[in-house]
């Protein structure tokens, strides 16, 4: 429906399996309603559940469950740098190798987000904002390695 957001998965990396960074990139093509509505209006929200967390794994507990941590990063899509092309292009064939043999005629380029917001959920509906500036401190582990993701 235009004008209103709807969430869609895609293929995301946050650099290659060693390195890391904590910003999402996608593979996309311009043939995906998503992505038209992107290059619209870039504003998006992603939420990443705690799919290797300690507590969901240790109990055997779905890692959509409520209970299970989430992040979720708000920001803007923008269409990556080509100073940045060979790292999104390390950063996404790393870890999601099947996507060389993805159709070229589709046209895909790659985006990012710039994080601008991010908020943990760790329990039933407790939220808590975290500064960007903290966030990519971090020591990254496992988080986005396979991500079950919304994008809106």
């Amino acid at each position: 429906i235009q004008g209103m957001p709807y969430g869609n998965c895609l293929l995301l990396s946050d650099g290659p399996i060693n390195n890391s960074t904590g910003i999402p990139f996608f593979y996309v093509t311009p043939k995906d309603n998503t992505v038209t509505d992107l290059l619209k209006n870039p504003m998006a929200s992603l939420t990443l559940p705690e799919a290797d967390g300690n507590f969901c794994r240790r109990n055997v507990i779905d890692p959509e469950d409520p209970r299970c941590a989430r992040l979720t990063l708000t920001g803007q899509m923008v269409t990556v740098p080509p100073e940045e092309i060979e790292f999104a292009k390390q950063a996404m064939f790393s870890r999601h190798p099947v996507v060389r043999k993805w159709p070229r005629s589709y046209e895909w380029f790659f985006m990012k987000m710039n994080i601008e917001h991010i908020w943990l959920q760790s329990w039933y509906g407790e939220v808590s904002p975290i500064a960007v500036e903290e966030y990519l401190k971090a020591v990254p582990t496992s988080l986005l390695r396979k991500p079950r993701c919304t994008l809106e």
